[in-house]
C-alpha cells in the first residue's frame, strides 16, 4: 500500500467516532449518521493528496454538515409531511447516544440551527468554525445558534409541561 493510503486509513480511523458523533447529532438517526460519515469520508478519501497536509478533520466535518443540509431538503421534497421514519431492525453501534427527547427537539430545528447547535454543544466550535462549516458568516451561525437554542429551550419546556418530561 502507498504511504498516502495508509495516511488516510489512519485519518479515517481517528476521526470516524467523532464524525458520527456529530452526525448522530445531526440526524438524530444512527443510520443516517453512518451514511453521512462514509460519505464525507469518501469525499475526503478522493481528495486525500490535497488535504492531508491541510485540515482534512474540518473538511470532513463540513462536508458533512453540508450533507446533511442537502439530505433535509431532499427529505422534504420526497417524503409526504406525515411519513414517519420507522427504523431499521440492525442497529449501527454508537460510542454515545442523546437522550431520545433531545433527539425529537433537535427535530424540530432547521437543519442549520439543527448543525449549529450539534456543532457548538457536541464539537464546542466557535462562531467562526460554525460558520466556516455552514458556509456562512460569522453573524449568521450565531443566529442559527441563538435561534436554535431559543427553539430547544422552549420544545423541552414544553415537552416538560405537558408531562411527557422525565
Amino acid at each position: 500500500m502507498t504511504t498516502h493510503l495508509l495516511d488516510f486509513e489512519e485519518f479515517a480511523a481517528t476521526e470516524t467516532p467523532r464524525l458520527l458523533r456529530v452526525a448522530y447529532g445531526l440526524t438524530g438517526n444512527p443510520h443516517d449518521a453512518w451514511d453521512l460519515v462514509q460519505e464525507s469520508l469518501v469525499r475526503v478519501g478522493v481528495r486525500w493528496r490535497r488535504l492531508r497536509h491541510q485540515n482534512p478533520g474540518g473538511y470532513a466535518q463540513t462536508v458533512l454538515v453540508r450533507l446533511n443540509v442537502d439530505r433535509h431538503r431532499r427529505l422534504r421534497r420526497e417524503m409526504p409531511v406525515e411519513t414517519t421514519y420507522d427504523g431499521i431492525d440492525r442497529p449501527v453501534e454508537m460510542a454515545e447516544t442523546f437522550d431520545p427527547q433531545l433527539v425529537r427537539a433537535l427535530g424540530t430545528l432547521s437543519p442549520k440551527q439543527r448543525a449549529a447547535v450539534v456543532l457548538r454543544t457536541v464539537e464546542d466550535l466557535d462562531h467562526a468554525a460554525i460558520a466556516d462549516r455552514l458556509g456562512c458568516s460569522a453573524a449568521t451561525a450565531r443566529t442559527h445558534l441563538m435561534r436554535g437554542l431559543a427553539r430547544l429551550r422552549e420544545e423541552l419546556t414544553q415537552e416538560k409541561v405537558d408531562g411527557h418530561g422525565r
